[in-house]
């Protein structure tokens, strides 16, 4: 019996990796990962940054990695959302405890999440946010 020869692409079309290899899953736990990295270099101020240039870059790898940087990013929008929030609190000066409050919650809630979504995707598992203003699919 013969084998059938391996399928070959037409000319011009663009080039689909496998959904679930092992570089997919290494740009999905970067893109997890980066608003962390974002907080150690610039205090927080870019951390919605990383995952929109994983998104805008490699978006067209697979599900695993689109979902993985359009729901970090999601997910950091929520995060500055309620940063500024705090801000407008602590500017009040009455409410500068619940600013502190809303800083030290969103702050926590930011690691532990990403590092969840990291080990989610390091599985090849799709990991959603929860509380993502849904701006990026």
């Amino acid at each position: 019996m013969s084998q059938n020869p391996p399928y070959t692409p037409p000319p011009g079309a663009p080039y689909q990796p496998p959904a679930n290899d092992s570089s997919n899953k290494t740009i999905a736990i970067l893109a997890h990962l980066s608003p962390i990295i974002a907080m150690v270099l610039s205090a927080g101020l870019i951390s919605f940054l990383g995952p929109l240039l994983v998104w805008l870059i490699w978006k067209d790898r697979g599900p695993l990695v689109r979902n993985a940087a359009a729901s970090a990013f999601n997910f950091n929008i929520t995060v500055w959302v309620v940063t500024i929030v705090g801000w407008i609190c602590f500017i009040t000066i009455v409410l500068i405890p619940l600013a502190i409050v809303l800083w030290a919650v969103v702050w926590i809630a930011q690691i532990v999440l990403s590092i969840i979504g990291a080990m989610r995707a390091s599985n090849g598992e799709v990991y959603r946010y929860p509380f993502q203003v849904p701006i990026l699919k």
